[in-house]
């Protein structure tokens, strides 16, 4: 789904998903950037795969620009700093069978949000997590591992384990909770991945990638990659 807006300028900072595997894609995209017009900083999360850029550059600039360079970018969102401090991201199911929306809320720099609706599901409980990765190609099997960043690593539950969904039974399930330490902005471009039974390592029934949410601060247009497509397949 191609951007709206592309050619607006708008002074502050604008976050890009970015196919960079190595420092030597950081500096060319640097450099690069820095040479645009209005750009003032940029800083890239290469283990994320993430360019924030903070200036006045058009985003269709930018885009062509990192794209000159060989890498392929995708828009997450843009605003200003300020509102990537406390965001918002969603996860849309599509279906054919499994159909739901999971919304995550930053309530602050300590506490995340998570209010979710299913339908589709089998009567009974399924387990639910953030998984590493965005790639859908083959279902959840392509997802990774639940997502569990170094600082996490001792705790005896992944910090992207969501627990469980209780489906009723017409195979709906509603769920409202709150999670510690969860970032938002750390889970753009990965996944949501639901199962057949309360074990992770059960069959994987769908998944969803989480996308910056629209409506969130002074965001005005979300890259979306919850069509069943990995975020560099979608345009």
């Amino acid at each position: 789904m191609e951007p709206v807006g592309l050619e607006l300028k708008t002074s502050g900072q604008t976050e890009f998903m970015v196919d960079i595997k190595c420092e030597g894609c950081v500096s060319s995209v640097k450099n690069k950037l820095l040479n645009l017009e209005g750009v003032k900083k940029v800083d890239v999360d290469l283990n994320n795969q993430v360019v924030r850029v903070l200036g006045s550059s058009s985003v269709k600039a930018m885009l062509d620009g990192m794209e000159q360079t060989g890498r392929r970018a995708r828009l997450i969102g843009q605003g200003i700093p300020e509102d990537f401090q406390i965001s918002a991201a969603v996860a849309e199911f599509k279906g054919p069978v499994v159909f739901g929306i999971v919304r995550l809320v930053q309530v602050n720099m300590e506490l995340a949000r998570i209010e979710a609706s299913f339908s589709g599901l089998t009567p009974g409980k399924h387990g639910w997590a953030i998984n590493e990765f965005g790639d859908l190609t083959r279902g959840v099997a392509s997802t990774g591992k639940v997502f569990n960043p170094g600082d996490q690593a001792t705790s005896e539950e992944p910090l992207g384990d969501l627990g469980t969904l209780d489906a009723d039974g017409n195979g709906e399930a509603q769920f409202s909770s709150s999670k510690r330490t969860l970032r938002v902005a750390d889970l753009i471009g990965r996944s949501i991945a639901v199962y057949e039974t309360e074990g992770k390592s059960s069959t994987g029934v769908a998944a969803a990638v989480i996308a910056r949410s629209a409506g969130v601060g002074e965001n005005y247009k979300k890259l979306c990659t919850c069509d069943g497509l990995t975020i560099w397949e979608s345009r």
